[in-house]
C-alpha cells in the first residue's frame, strides 16, 4: 500500500471543506468571546458566562474536524476588548451627559489600550487561521485516514 496520494485525490482541500473551515472559525470567535466576557465581567456575570464557552469547547472537541478553525479562539477573545473600547470612547477621565433633571457623570478609561489589545488578538487569531489553512490541505491530503 503506498503512501503516495493518488492522481486522483486533490492536493489542496474541496472548497466546501474550506467553508465548513470558516464555520468552524467562527465558532471558536463566539467560544472566545465568551471566555475574554467571562474574565471581564468576573465580578459581575462571569461565573454565569462561564460554563457556556467551557460546554462548547467540550462538545467541540469531540468534534472531528473543528479543531480547523481553533484560530477563532484567539480572535474571540478580542471581541469583548473591543466592546470595552467603544464604552469608553470618550474617556479618559470624567465624561457628564445631560439628562432630564440634571447630569450623569461616569469615569471612563482610555480606550486605546483595550482598542490595541483587541485589534491585535482578532487580527492575530486570523493570522493563524490563514497559515493554518495553507498547512491543513497538506496534512489531509486523504480524508479516509
Amino acid at each position: 500500500m503506498s503512501t503516495e496520494p493518488s492522481l486522483s485525490q486533490p492536493a489542496t482541500s474541496p472548497p466546501a471543506l474550506t467553508g465548513l473551515r470558516r464555520v468552524w472559525f467562527a465558532v471558536w470567535l463566539i467560544i472566545g468571546a465568551g471566555y475574554a466576557l467571562s474574565l471581564l465581567g468576573a465580578a459581575s456575570i462571569g461565573l454565569f458566562v462561564l460554563p457556556l464557552p467551557l460546554l462548547a469547547t467540550i462538545l467541540l472537541a469531540r468534534r472531528r474536524h473543528a479543531h480547523s478553525g481553533l484560530p477563532g479562539l484567539i480572535s474571540g477573545l478580542g471581541i469583548p476588548l473591543l466592546y470595552v473600547a467603544y464604552l469608553n470612547r470618550a474617556g479618559p477621565g470624567t465624561i457628564c451627559t445631560a439628562i432630564t433633571g440634571g447630569q450623569d457623570c461616569t469615569g471612563e478609561w482610555s480606550p486605546w489600550p483595550w482598542l490595541a489589545a483587541g485589534v491585535i488578538l482578532l487580527v492575530l487569531g486570523a493570522v493563524a487561521f490563514i497559515a493554518w489553512q495553507r498547512h491543513l490541505p497538506r496534512q489531509q491530503t486523504n480524508p479516509r485516514s
